[in-house]
Order: C-alpha cells, then sequence, then structure tokens
C-alpha cells in the first residue's frame, strides 16, 4: 500500500476519535453534571450518542454522507457552544471556559474534527483531479448547465 492509500484510513481513524473524544466529553458531562438540566441535559445526551454512532460508521465505511454528518455534529457541538456563552440554550448559559477542563477539550476535539475533515477533502479533491484528463470531469463533482449547447451553423461548404 502507498502512502497515499494510507492517508484516507489514517484519516477516517483520526476523524473516529476526534469525534468519540467529544462524545465521551458530553457523556460525562451528562453523567456528572447536566444529566438535571430539563432540556439542556438530554441534548447533552443526544449529541454524545450521534457522536459515538457516526464515529463508529466511520470506522466501517466512507460515504460522503458519513463526512457531512461528522462536520454536522462537530458545528452543532460548537454552535451549541457559543450559544451558551452568548444568547443562552433553552434558559441555560454558562460564562467562560467552563467546566474546566471539558470545555476547552470538546473546543479542541470539534475543531480537529473540521480540520481533518477539511484535510480529507483536499486530499480526495486533488486525487480526483489528478487521476483525470485536463479538461475532463470530475466524477462526483458538482457541474452547472445554463441551458442547452447550440450548434454554430456551418458556413463555408
Amino acid at each position: 500500500m502507498t502512502a497515499g492509500g494510507l492517508l484516507t484510513p489514517a484519516l477516517r481513524a483520526a476523524i473516529a476519535a476526534t469525534l468519540a473524544g467529544s462524545g465521551y466529553i458530553h457523556a460525562r458531562l451528562y453523567a456528572d453534571e447536566y444529566r438535571f438540566l430539563p432540556v439542556v441535559g438530554p441534548l447533552f445526551l443526544l449529541q454524545a450518542s450521534v457522536s459515538f454512532a457516526v464515529a463508529a460508521l466511520l470506522l466501517i465505511g466512507i460515504p460522503p454522507l458519513l463526512r457531512l454528518a461528522a462536520a454536522g455534529v462537530a458545528l452543532g457541538a460548537l454552535g451549541g457552544f457559543a450559544a451558551s456563552r452568548t444568547v443562552g440554550v433553552f434558559g441555560f448559559t454558562e460564562h467562560g471556559l467552563r467546566p474546566t477542563p471539558q470545555a476547552l477539550l470538546s473546543i479542541l476535539a470539534e475543531a480537529g474534527t473540521l480540520l481533518l475533515l477539511a484535510v480529507w477533502q483536499a486530499v480526495a479533491f486533488r486525487r480526483r483531479g489528478a487521476a483525470s484528463p485536463a479538461g475532463a470531469p470530475v466524477p462526483g463533482a458538482v457541474t452547472w448547465s445554463y441551458g442547452r449547447r447550440r450548434r454554430r451553423p456551418r458556413t463555408g461548404r
């Protein structure tokens, strides 16, 4: 197996690890502190469950939908973190990087997930571009059509 062939499984494993780490942090926060909060507690448990599920599925397969799900989980957790420090989430607010050290570790895990997903996407895009001849359509790429192509009238014959 080449170094390029090892990169995708390594990225999958690293993304699964960051997702599982975020899930573990949220599960511990639920069990230790937040399980008694009416709406926010179950949301912590839901985030932990979805993180573990997507991490496990990433280890099994690599459909693009799983990458999108991983990004959604990480963005959702970061969005919930930001909302809880600004406008509040269902009346629940926190300040700074509390609880310590879980808040910082969670941010690092979710940012790491997004960074690794971006690297994976860049590698996949580069591979597709290198594998196709110049000007050839890239499989799986989004293409836009602005109407029908018209034939130019032949002139001169």
